[in-house]
């Protein structure tokens, strides 16, 4: 028998029934690679997302040496290091996120207070990107952060600048957040403040100025020291201090560990030493430190010349406020006039 010739409509309602799956997937497979990739050339190259399109757009060099676009006024910053949180705060502009400081889980201990309201968007080992994306920042402070691909997400997001450079150097870091939130003649005032105060500080101690000063941080893993190229020192530089020998050189890393052995290598005319945090289970060891024959033999301690500090504050990355309370720390410690 011969088939009727199907009518047009039949024809096209014969070769939807046919046409497979795989075809109707291959296509929406395909809608899907357009958008990715279209999204991926939004951020894939080193310039900032909607770098043309910011709203009165300045350019600032970050601290890699890398332009950066940012918007005239900022109005959401998210910070990712300590030092961006200090900064941003001493500047007077309040982050709508923040990544958490070392071995807290929340902002340091010394800026608690300042920062309770801001919302937590990582951990001192790297940002979330997806909160830092819920934040809606305008602008990203990146601080240290290296990782290529967590910058490229990043830029993704919003003009991500590197605000701390290998030196760490803190009074950089507050210049270029200066720049970035259009706050420059804050942070110039801010400087000029701190070097005022450490002329007061110098002053006050008059022959204790050319102390050795030493510098410790304890944690489960033990006693660390704070040696050169690190905050602290820089602010102890700034005051003319002498440093124990190991804490004279640059170490290898943020601080360097001395065995229970070698505690003596802590001493010095004055000891600072403290835990990033006042509670929990380093501040409960460090208090069994303290009571080791080792450490009472110290001569630091034997002469009644030590110090407990916050070490969020003077062992960590630092920052502005943290200069200003650490001077303020030595002034009472060692009895400045």
């Amino acid at each position: 028998m011969t088939s009727s010739p199907l009518s047009p409509s039949q024809a096209e309602r014969r070769a939807a029934a046919v046409r497979s799956p795989r075809t109707r997937l291959t296509a929406v497979t395909a809608l899907a690679l357009v958008s990715a990739l279209a999204l991926s050339a939004c951020g894939s190259d080193d310039s900032d997302k909607g770098g043309d399109k910011v709203k009165d757009a300045r350019t600032v060099k970050d601290a890699t040496g890398a332009d950066v676009k940012v918007p005239g006024k900022v109005e959401r910053v998210v910070v990712l290091s300590e030092m961006d949180l200090d900064s941003s705060l001493a500047l007077g502009v309040q982050p709508v996120g923040l990544t958490a400081g070392r071995g807290q889980q929340g902002a340091p201990e010394y800026l608690a207070d300042k920062a309770k309201d801001i919302t937590v968007v990582g951990a001192v080992t790297g940002p979330d990107v997806e909160k830092v994306a819920t934040a809606k920042p305008d602008v990203i402070l990146a601080g240290q952060i290296a990782d290529a691909q967590v910058l490229k997400q990043l830029k993704a997001i919003a003009p991500t600048v590197v605000t701390v450079g290998k030196a760490k150097d803190w009074k950089a870091a507050l210049t270029l957040t200066g720049e970035v939130l259009n706050k420059q003649t804050e942070a110039k005032d801010f400087l000029a403040g701190y070097d005022q105060r450490v002329t007061e500080v110098k002053k006050g101690l008059g022959a204790k100025a050319g102390a050795k000063v030493s510098v410790a941080r304890y944690s489960a893993k033990g006693t660390a020291v704070m040696q050169q190229g690190v905050f602290i020192s820089d602010v102890l530089k700034d005051l003319g201090f002498k440093r124990p020998e190991l804490q004279d050189k640059k170490g290898a890393g943020h601080s360097t560990p001395i065995s229970d052995e070698d505690i003596q290598q802590i001493d010095g005319d004055w000891l600072f030493i403290g835990t990033l945090a006042s509670k929990g289970k380093d501040a409960d060891l460090f208090g069994e430190l303290q009571k080791k024959p080792a450490y009472r033999q110290l001569g630091a301690v034997k002469g009644g010349k030590v110090s407990v500090v916050d070490g969020s504050k003077w062992t960590s990355l630092g920052g502005s406020l943290a200069a200003m309370s650490v001077l303020e720390d030595i002034e009472k410690a060692m009895g400045a006039k």
